[in-house]
């Protein structure tokens, strides 16, 4: 296979988008541990209790990323499940269509394999961002 080939298929484009969706993540963790530009969002003045009940209990920018992105990724799953559950549907119920065998068959690859990227980004967010609240959740209850 021609490096030219190789450079125009779309397996290449993927994984190419996804080593560069890959490193923004890296790089934005990287400033969000920094945290020297967040101090001053949150100053001696402000009533903490309302910031904390604005934010679902959530004490630092960290721990409201880390909820709010494991929020869109369990959202994510879900839907990839409904599809999961449609393309079975769809497979069963095609009664040898072949198009509609291939169409299922389509559904359950692309589902299966979104659910495997939602696994992978959920253990690599939680991992990223566990690591920089001290491997824990630092949220407080009362």
């Amino acid at each position: 296979m021609e490096l030219k080939q190789i450079i125009k298929s779309s397996a290449f484009r993927e994984l190419l988008i996804f080593s560069g969706l890959l490193g923004v993540a890296l790089i934005v963790s990287t400033l969000i541990s920094d945290m020297t530009f967040a101090t001053s969002l949150i100053s001696s003045d402000d009533n903490i209790s309302a910031i904390s009940g604005a934010t679902g209990g959530e004490g630092d920018i960290k721990s409201l990323a880390k909820t709010i992105l494991n929020f869109f990724l369990g959202f994510l799953g879900f839907v990839a499940t409904v599809m999961v559950i449609y393309g079975g549907v769809l497979y069963v119920t095609s009664a040898g269509n072949e198009e509609n065998v291939q169409k299922a068959k389509k559904i359950l690859m692309y589902a299966v394999v979104g659910i495997v990227i939602i696994l992978i980004s959920f253990a690599l967010i939680n991992t990223i961002l566990g690591a920089g609240l001290g491997g824990a959740s630092t949220t407080t209850t009362g």
